[in-house]
């Protein structure tokens, strides 16, 4: 079998290391890499005396990919000794290679990623092909997890203990071009061949190169630990990295404990400190939640598990938007920019002409960025094409209809617009509440209508909500989730229901805010409860951005409509204080002048008097904790009811649907991945205290019961 890394001396002594596992589309740090990367350093150790310079590449279309996380994701407490193992064997081998006496140089002929870069990293001398596409730097924090390969050490030593924080802690990538601005890259190449001669000229005009850190009396940017502008930054950087995680993400905290503690000891121990961190970070739990969900699930969506088989793939060329409201006007953008044709149709031409205007807005921010020029501006509105009849629209792919949540209003478009479209078009309604059988009963062809509910703001929202209605058809479904990947956004895909999935598990945590404070809790503890249990907006503030009347008056309707159906639902302890703030206050929201908080033009929000005045009750506070879980909970039982019901196929849909679109804590992975850690039969219990204690919503499912019984997770 084929050795994953490919040695190779030429006869002026230049060894190239050639990256290229066997059965693998990137080079990622299996065991078999590992291990071959330990022989390779032996022997390089055992030849130098023969050796004039050495360079890593790789015959891939990539550098290197990083860690293999297959192998990361099943790593649990129990092996912890033999990751630190591991760890520091493939540690062992960068530093024999880095010491060895010789110049090192990485061709980097692609992107290079986590601990491809910390190869990359461990070289005297980088030279990157010059790719636009290309990505390097240190993603691990995004995904839970940090660097384990030396990458805290050397950056830390290389930039600076302060410089280094944002491509450690805050995963900075970075083009070709930025790498060489920040340093981290020295040189460019043109092309492959260019790229292997600059590596051979430097060696040859580098005979004896070592890391810098390795020289006599180095003193890396800023200085050590005992400089002054260090002792001032590590003073504020706990706080500072505390009040951003909340105490719900451990990478972060443990990229900086090993940046400041590797940096008051030499490199050996502080590469042992590094992996002591890493391994603990690794076998923990929340590096388990994040990448579960969004690596392992994402991937999956990616690839087209939800996508129904034997239909061929279809492109959006030229889409319709109905509505130039603040969805219409996203939606268009946000096509725009991926290379659609749009059409926009509202009432008038001159609210249908808003849409390219937004799209400019937005456009010129990023123009004064740099992300584009002036001529990719102009194309991108160009594309935005306002219209006044809807004989207009006779030759989309796709019609988006977003106006008001009104059922007659849309039924009304959808009578007049769809008989004018072409056989092929897919009408889809962004509907956030309303069913789409129901919406559905306006088409005269129910078989190619579809839910696709966008998020707002449409251009920073990843989400999607895929509903199919009862009649939706397979090839309707296939092309809809075809059309949001093609916006380059996630699909998660819902069956028909009242508030889907996305919007009626949000409202579960507005109204436990709600019904907190009526029950006389501290608005400011709420609120933190929300910020500590990791939410990114406490729930009354939400309320007051989405509208107290808004959010009120869709509740009413939920109402109305469940009993008329005869399922009517339980009354909940939030209805009479939302009723009280809008009725015998007037507080309706930010958009009125104020609701829970009040808006001073010169200042920023405070909570509004009255509610100190009329709620908040000093001697019946209970305890944080309780508030923290009775958020959290109160999502994630309305998300197994909902998967229960049938309203979800996939408990992994509802993972990355309910972070992505609604603002579920990314550290728990998702509603059911946070029960799961919690361990079921632990949230079965938990459940059953907040019941008794605050009302009969908390009950566990009979889904959450079984599975706990069963021991089988989500």
């Amino acid at each position: 079998m084929q050795a994953p890394i490919q040695y190779q001396k030429s006869d002026d002594g230049i060894v190239t290391l050639t990256f290229d596992a066997p059965d693998q589309s990137v080079n990622t740090m299996t065991d078999a890499m590992r291990q071959c990367l330990a022989e390779v350093s032996d022997r390089l150790v055992a030849e130098k005396d023969s050796i004039a310079g050495v360079i890593l590449t790789s015959a891939k279309d990539t550098f290197f990919a990083g860690g293999n996380l297959n192998r990361i994701y099943g790593m649990q407490p129990k092996d912890a000794e033999t990751l630190f193992a591991a760890t520091e064997a493939g540690k062992r081998a960068l530093r024999q290679i880095e010491t060895l006496g010789k110049p090192v140089v990485a061709a980097l002929n692609g992107t290079a990623l986590g601990g491809g870069f910390e190869i990359a990293l461990a070289c005297h001398h980088r030279i990157a092909l010059d790719k636009p596409k290309a990505q390097f730097g240190l993603p691990e924090a995004t995904l839970g997890l940090m660097p384990g390969a030396g990458g805290v050490v050397r950056m830390t030593r290389l930039l600076g203990l302060a410089a280094s924080q944002p491509y450690l802690q805050d995963s900075k990538l970075m083009s070709p071009t930025q790498a060489v601005e920040a340093g981290l890259i020295h040189a460019l190449a043109p092309t492959q061949e260019a790229l292997l001669e600059q590596a051979r000229a430097w060696i040859a005009a580098h005979p004896a190169s070592a890391q810098p850190w390795d020289a006599r009396g180095y003193v890396p940017p800023g200085g050590w630990n005992d400089s002054e502008g260090a002792k001032r930054w590590i003073s504020t950087a706990a706080a500072q990295v505390r009040a951003r995680t909340k105490g719900c993400y451990p990478a972060p905290e443990a990229i900086l404990c090993a940046s400041v503690e590797g940096m008051q000891v030499d490199f050996d121990t502080a590469s042992r400190i590094e992996t002591r961190y890493f391994v603990q970070i690794v076998t923990g739990k929340v590096s388990k939640n994040i990448l579960g969900t969004f690596w392992f699930r994402a991937n999956e969506i990616k690839s087209g598990a939800q996508r129904p088989t034997g239909v061929e793939k279809g492109k959006v060329g030229r889409l319709a938007v109905l509505g130039a409201g603040m969805m219409g006007k996203g939606i268009a953008y946000v096509a725009a920019t991926r290379g659609i044709e749009v059409w926009v149709k509202d009432a008038t031409i001159e609210q249908a002409a808003s849409a390219r205007d937004n799209a400019d807005k937005l456009l010129a921010k990023r123009e004064e960025k740099g992300e584009i020029d002036a001529a990719q501006r102009r194309q991108v509105v160009e594309r935005i094409h306002p219209v006044a009849s809807y004989e207009d629209l006779a030759q989309v792919d796709l019609v988006i209809e977003a106006v008001p949540e009104n059922p007659a209003l849309k039924a009304e478009i959808t009578g007049t617009a769809e008989p004018l479209l072409s056989d092929r078009a897919i009408w889809a309604s962004n509907t956030s509440t309303l069913p789409i059988t129901g919406l559905a009963k306006a088409s005269g062809r129910p078989g190619r209508f579809i839910g696709l509910h966008f998020f707002s703001p449409v251009h920073r929202m990843q989400l999607v909500e895929v509903i199919k209605g009862k009649e939706t058809s397979k090839e309707t479904l296939a092309h809809a989730l075809d059309f949001v990947m093609q916006l380059g956004k996630t699909p998660i895909v819902v069956n028909d229901s009242r508030g889907f999935f996305t919007s009626r598990v949000f409202s579960t945590f507005t109204r436990e805010g709600v019904a907190m404070l009526g029950e006389g809790q501290d608005p400011a503890a709420i609120e933190t409860a929300a910020a500590f249990a990791g939410f990114p907006v406490g729930p009354l503030a939400v309320l007051d951005e989405v509208s107290l009347s808004l959010s009120y008056n869709n509740r009413l309707e939920t109402l109305k409509a469940h009993a008329a159906e005869g399922n009517p639902l339980p009354a909940h302890p939030a209805d009479a204080v939302m009723e009280r703030m809008l009725d015998k206050f007037g507080r309706k929201g930010r958009a009125a002048g104020g609701g829970f908080y009040d808006y001073p033009a010169d200042g920023p929000k405070a909570f509004w008097s009255g509610l100190a005045r009329h709620f908040v009750r000093p001697t019946e506070q209970i305890p944080q904790q309780d508030k923290m879980d009775r958020l959290l909970f109160c999502m994630a039982l309305e998300s197994v009811r909902i998967l229960q019901e049938g309203v979800l196929d996939s408990a992994g849909d509802g993972n990355i649907g309910s972070v992505l679109g609604i603002g579920f804590p990314r550290w728990t992975g998702g509603v059911f991945q946070y029960l799961n850690q919690y361990g079921l039969k632990e949230a079965v219990a938990r459940a059953e205290y907040l019941a008794a204690h605050y009302g009969e919503r908390f009950a566990p499912p009979r889904l959450l019961k079984e599975k706990a019984a069963s021991g089988e997770l989500f």
